[in-house]
């Protein structure tokens, strides 16, 4: 996890965004760490109401970049569930790397260790676009398995 003052890398590209007012810098930090923090108690919980409250109503949710998303809290809940994890059958660290106005980029591994997915370990990137009330509006992930016999 990431405290605010390891935050060396953050960068800061525009003080406005085109989808509605700006965020104040400091605030945004403050939205996606709350935001990270329930979208972890989400994925280890499986519960529609803790996915739910990511959410914006109307938000589009990729599992991936190439996909089309899944839009809306009935669309994106009962995806998540086709794609559960189960909790504590995996391990996930994270940074915030980048934030643009409403728009945050988290960096992150997932390394799982139990259950059919046990010693798989994946790089993760989050694209996301929270609303004022830190609800996402949009998320994409972005992840790459590492392979076999690589370090690091």
């Amino acid at each position: 996890m990431t405290d605010r003052d390891d935050m060396v890398g953050l960068v800061e590209v525009g003080p406005t965004t085109s989808r509605g007012p700006a965020v104040a810098r400091s605030d945004m930090v403050g939205l996606v760490e709350g935001w990270v923090q329930r979208y972890l108690r989400a994925w280890d919980s499986n519960d529609p109401a803790d996915i739910r409250a990511l959410l914006a109503p109307e938000a589009a949710y990729r599992f991936s970049p190439w996909e089309e998303p899944y839009v809306g809290h009935d669309a994106v809940t009962a995806a998540w569930l086709d794609h559960r994890d189960e909790a504590g059958d995996h391990e996930f660290t994270w940074e915030v790397v980048a934030i643009d106005g409403d728009v945050a980029v988290v960096q992150g591994r997932t390394v799982y260790t139990a259950g059919p997915t046990a010693g798989k370990d994946y790089r993760n990137l989050w694209v996301i676009r929270l609303a004022e009330d830190g609800t996402a509006v949009e998320f994409t992930e972005w992840y790459t398995e590492r392979a076999s016999g690589t370090t690091g």
